[in-house]
């Protein structure tokens, strides 16, 4: 049975919608800005096989990633930051995927309302699963640089 995240964190995940994704490849390291959906420790996202962040991971599927908001005062500062390997889904577990980002953000669960630009840009993703094994939850509030590590081992 995988770990279970610590509440705050789990809270922190759902309630949040854009993770920025670090990978590197033959021209250097990379981050992209992605939504995401996630099921515990492990996230979901979509995008463009042919984007410099997927073509990365297909080479080396090691990645890291920060959820954070934009925060003025440095004491009130929280977010995650963590690290896995990520990969492209399809099957069964794409379906899930699909229906658990469908829940979170509408648009793309109900794609006969969808506006036409987003069902033709859906088209032409692909999905995939970041499984997060190391991870960080920042929480300043607790003091600066208040970090508690969460070893989440690997699959």
């Amino acid at each position: 049975m995988p770990p279970t995240l610590p509440h705050p964190v789990a809270d922190y995940l759902d309630r949040h919608h854009v993770m920025t994704l670090a990978t590197c490849g033959p021209d250097g390291p990379w981050a992209a800005a992605v939504f995401y959906v996630n099921a515990g420790h492990t996230l979901f996202f979509l995008s463009s096989p042919s984007s410099r962040h997927c073509r990365n991971l297909a080479q080396d599927p090691r990645c890291a990633a920060t959820i954070q908001e934009d925060y003025s005062d440095w004491a009130k500062i929280k977010g995650v930051q963590l690290e896995g390997r990520a990969s492209e889904i399809r099957g069964d577990e794409e379906v899930r995927a699909r229906q658990r980002y469908g829940d979170k953000f509408p648009v793309v669960g109900r794609l006969a309302t969808a506006p036409m630009a987003i069902v033709a840009a859906l088209a032409k993703v692909h999905w995939y699963r970041l499984h997060a094994e190391r991870l960080h939850f920042i929480d300043n509030s607790l003091g600066f640089g208040h970090r508690d590590p969460i070893d989440l081992g690997r699959d």
